[in-house]
């Protein structure tokens, strides 16, 4: 036994080598399951580098770093509201994490009318998130002057910083309500019942794909969490 265990390799190699020895931490993961969680866990690294380079910026900044209340402040009435439209965006986003949940809930079930009617409720989420970030946009653009490379609220980088970071989440929200739609009219027909055939693949799907949508979604909505607390509340 111990002329064994003296033949094992050793740190990282040890570590790479049990885990590939091993016939049950992967043997019955789904393909499309474990490919998203490598996705996510790339598309962490980048959102992280966004930002850290982020608080690099403000940390060494001379100039004075814009007020998130004054720049995304909304007027009702005639009256000033510090992050109104943002903390409509966030509660809406949120909100369709609940209804996604509930849409794989009704998959597993295979309720398809239930389950195509919550993935729509979280694209009508998502779609809701977009349109009113494009209206911030047009607002801090239009109305507000703010350019990626100026803005006459102080530090040149936040524009740079806030088109970059936003609009790359915004893009990953517009891809996942794209693929819900998609995912509600298959789960509608009854593809998922009948093994039918994907767009992009020849394979057959069933009701985990509703899972690993919805792994996606929650992604996206943890994400905004972060971008919430560090452009908006720091």
């Amino acid at each position: 036994m111990a002329d064994t265990l003296d033949k094992l390799p050793k740190g990282i190699h040890g570590l790479t080598h049990d885990w590939s020895s091993d016939q049950t931490a992967f043997k019955k993961v789904p393909w499309g399951k474990a490919m998203m969680w490598i996705f996510l866990l790339s598309d962490t690294f980048i959102f992280s580098c966004f930002l850290i380079s982020l608080m690099t910026a403000r940390a060494s900044t001379t100039a004075e770093w814009p007020n998130a209340s004054e720049v995304f402040g909304l007027s009702v009435f005639g009256t000033s509201v510090p992050l109104l439209l943002i903390a409509i965006m966030t509660f809406v986003l949120i909100s369709s994490s609940g209804t996604m949940a509930i849409a794989v809930k009704y998959g597993y079930e295979k309720n398809r009318k239930l389950c195509a009617l919550f993935l729509l409720l979280t694209a009508i989420g998502g779609a809701t998130f977009v349109g009113m970030q494009a209206f911030e946009w047009t607002k801090l653009i239009v109305h507000e002057g703010i350019r990626p490379w100026a803005n006459p609220f102080g530090a040149a980088q936040f524009g740079s910083f806030f088109f970059m970071v936003t609009g790359f989440h915004g893009t990953h929200v517009s891809i996942g309500v794209i693929f819900l739609l998609i995912m509600a009219r298959k789960t509608w027909r009854g593809d998922f019942d009948t093994g039918q055939r994907g767009f992009f693949t020849s394979m057959k799907s069933n009701y985990e794909a509703i899972e690993i949508m919805g792994l996606y979604w929650h992604f996206v909505d943890l994400v905004w969490v972060f971008i919430f607390a560090f452009f908006y509340l720091w």
